[in-house]
């Protein structure tokens, strides 16, 4: 096999974009990202930002994937774009910086993505808050009832908006089933106990206990009426009756 041939790698990659002055950015993310994180399948993920309207052979890269590496190439406001809202935003929020050459610029790109501004956090947590009340409602009403399987699976999706729920309160994305834990553990929810937090999360999302989902509802409630979410709650009138211990 011909050098043309070998796969790109990242080392030869990052050196090429580097001496490439159209490049104003190069962004890790993913498990590369996380210290800890990786394995013998981890690949590269790197966003590769361009100047605007700057012309670069590098665009024939676009799309490129291999076990190694992953290259997503847009322009500088494409990258201010990306995740804002979207599935990305958390891979940004702890992305590693490999190439800034804007004085900072990207680094306060990817400061603005790892944080909800007050008015969308706010606005964020009261929806979570209101669909977790409803799938925590639905669980323990469909467990009263008989349905084990549906109360086990509202059970489940609970727990996914209540974590939706608690970074929204802390004006932070929630970070990917994966990488929950490892956030958790450096970068703990203000007010939790991350310990016990994460043994609740895996304890309802296996059993479904609807006396661990009604405890775990209390300490919710308190914080979130502290918050100012105290009418989500009320408009669901006698029902929270149900979801209290």
């Amino acid at each position: 096999m011909t050098a043309q041939q070998q796969p790109l790698t990242y080392d030869a990659f990052v050196e090429h974009a580097e001496a490439d002055q159209a490049v104003v950015g190069l962004v890790l993310k993913g498990s590369q990202a996380h210290e800890g994180m990786t394995t013998d399948h981890s690949d590269h993920d790197l966003y590769v930002v361009l100047a605007e309207d700057a012309a670069t052979t590098l665009t024939r890269l676009r799309g490129h994937r291999t076990q190694e590496l992953d290259l997503v190439i847009l322009t500088l406001d494409e990258f201010r774009a990306a995740g804002m809202p979207g599935f990305e935003r958390y891979a940004l929020a702890r992305a590693q910086i490999i190439l800034d050459r804007l004085d900072g610029g990207i680094a306060e790109i990817l400061a603005v993505k790892a944080r909800l501004g007050a008015d969308e956090a706010f606005r964020d947590a009261g929806e979570w808050l209101d669909a977790y009340a409803n799938s925590l409602y639905r669980s323990i009403k469909n467990d009263r009832d008989g349905h084990a399987l549906a109360a086990r699976l509202d059970a489940v999706d609970s727990v996914r908006f209540l974590l939706e729920l608690l970074f929204a309160l802390d004006c932070r994305p929630r970070p990917y089933n994966k990488y929950l834990e490892w956030e958790l553990h450096r970068f703990p929810l203000p007010g939790w106990n991350t310990r016990v937090l994460l043994d609740d999360v895996d304890h309802i999302s296996r059993t479904g206990d609807t006396s661990a989902q009604r405890r775990l509802f209390a300490h919710v409630e308190a914080r979130v009426r502290r918050a100012g979410h105290g009418a989500v709650l009320d408009a669901w009138g006698a029902d929270l009756a149900l979801m209290r211990p």
